[in-house]
């Protein structure tokens, strides 16, 4: 089950490490206000729907210190991020083939040295994407949770903002508190968001509204508008998802003609078809 794409087209937050350049691949970056609404699934399902569509995509796992991407791709990376940034390797050479058609580059995992944003990582972060955008015609960034620092700088760096949330009250709470701030700290007027794990038709959109709603009261941007949502759509809850992380395959993969499956290879239709 999927809705019908919104009638508002996204104009790409510009930062200052979001400059645009020639030849460049957009830079989406993949975000939630809580964990567990299925980010990572998302992300990596979504890479595949867009490789299907001719994209040459990359996956950068931005979860600095608390990845799983490795997981959900079942991969075992013998070079990661970790190992570019202490300049052990460059990042050619932790480059790996992800099922599905797309690169990726994986981070560490349990490296408490990332929980925090340094001039380092900010630096790194930051040449890091300017490499890389240019050989891309799409970058993922699968970030953290949440609006830590380091959440919020890999943000920064992005093009577009995907949003991912869920209908759950707690969920929604923490999408409208990322977006408040992405909207006030970043000046980001459009965001992306998609809707996961809905349990009957109209859910997705119903929610999409909700936090528009309390976007158009609650926040305001310095122009006098209000940060506008483009809803892409929803994934229903699908017993296959459950099934392919258990496998630690891709969905799209291992069940192509699934509803949740099917969503995503719209979702991706409705992202490339934007630009």
């Amino acid at each position: 089950m999927t809705a019908s794409p919104d009638s508002i087209h996204p104009t790409p937050g510009k930062t200052p490490d979001a400059a645009p350049a020639a030849r460049r691949g957009r830079v989406l970056a993949v975000t939630s206000g809580k964990g567990g609404v299925g980010k990572t699934l998302v992300c990596a399902n979504l890479a595949a729907a867009l490789a299907r569509r001719g994209e040459r995509v990359l996956v950068i796992d931005a979860d600095l210190g608390l990845a799983n991407l490795d997981v959900v791709l079942n991969l075992q990376p013998k070079l990661t991020l970790h190992d570019v940034f202490t300049g052990k390797a460059v990042w050619e050479d932790a480059l790996l083939d992800a099922p599905g058609g797309f690169k990726v580059l994986l981070a560490g995992s349990g490296l408490i040295e990332y929980s925090r944003l340094t001039p380092e990582i900010r630096e790194q972060l930051q040449a890091l994407i300017a490499e890389v955008a240019p050989r891309y015609d799409r970058i993922l960034l699968d970030t953290g949770a949440g609006i830590s620092d380091v959440v919020l700088y890999a943000v920064s760096l992005a093009d577009e903002v995907l949003i991912v949330a869920t209908p759950e009250p707690t969920a929604m709470a923490d999408a409208y508190a990322t977006i408040k701030v992405l909207a006030t700290q970043q000046q980001r007027s459009h965001l992306l968001l998609l809707v996961n794990q809905t349990r009957k038709t109209g859910e997705g959109r119903a929610v999409a509204q909700q936090l528009q709603t309390v976007l158009d009261r609650f926040v305001t941007l310095p122009d006098g508008q209000h940060p506008k949502l483009r809803f892409l759509g929803d994934v229903a809850l699908d017993n296959a998802v459950r099934e392919a992380v258990q496998r630690r395959q891709l969905l799209l993969g291992t069940y192509p003609g699934a509803a949740a499956s099917l969503s995503l290879l719209q979702i991706a239709a409705r992202l490339t078809d934007a630009h």
